[in-house]
């Protein structure tokens, strides 16, 4: 646990001098946003509607930045010299909770310009943060694995977001359908199903990136 809080120290350390991916994941969530809502404009969206484009906001905006995290050890040539001072385990420990944080900076400012410019109206304010809970860490997951597979690819932004969506397509499917009861019921059981799913696919992307991030990372 020392190596992966110091290589997340290393990480937070360097994107405070930068501000590259927070600067990059919120500039590009609230210039979708105002678009998405002078686009709407008079229009008033359904739950359904709306359910959808918060995650699609959110997918997007998450996936210029996520990336980051490893093409910056390559653009400053520091892969090599991390692979010599921590084991994969730990660097990809170190690397997944740092993006799990961006994340929920992200959605510190996503989620109250949503509600307020949308008028969004929540149902149920604990199943909505318990599928934003349970969804980044399957976001974190498969964008922080993906992030590592093209880091050394010549098109990494493109490569990522290409690569990314269908690895993570059961985190928007549930994330969308948990929100969409999130604003047309109270009750937390009406969304047990997607909970759980999310809650499995997180599990199961995280177990697997530990285990195969060994060969990712020395390949």
């Amino acid at each position: 646990m020392k190596q992966t809080y110091l290589i997340l120290i290393k990480d937070l350390q360097q994107e405070f001098k930068t501000r590259y991916a927070i600067n990059a994941i919120l500039l590009f969530a609230i210039v979708t946003l105002s678009a998405v809502s002078f686009a709407i404009g008079t229009f008033t969206a359904g739950e359904q509607v709306l359910s959808a484009l918060f995650w699609v906001i959110l997918f997007f905006s998450s996936m210029s930045g996520l990336s980051h995290i490893f093409i910056r050890e390559e653009e400053t040539q520091t892969a090599d010299t991390l692979k010599l001072v921590a084991k994969p385990v730990h660097i990809f420990l170190g690397k997944f909770i740092f993006n799990l944080l961006l994340l929920m900076v992200l959605e510190v400012v996503l989620v109250p310009l949503f509600i307020a410019l949308m008028n969004f109206q929540l149902q149920s304010s604990a199943i909505f943060f318990l599928t934003l809970l349970i969804g980044n860490f399957g976001l974190a997951g498969g964008g922080t694995m993906v992030a590592a597979i093209i880091s050394k690819a010549s098109a990494k932004g493109a490569l990522f977001t290409v690569l990314s969506f269908p690895i993570l397509l059961p985190v928007l499917i549930s994330g969308i359908s948990a929100t969409k009861k999130a604003a047309a019921e109270s009750a937390l059981s009406s969304a047990q199903s997607e909970l759980q799913a999310l809650f499995a696919y997180s599990v199961i992307i995280i177990t697997a990136s530990i285990l195969l991030f060994d060969y990712v990372w020395n390949e």
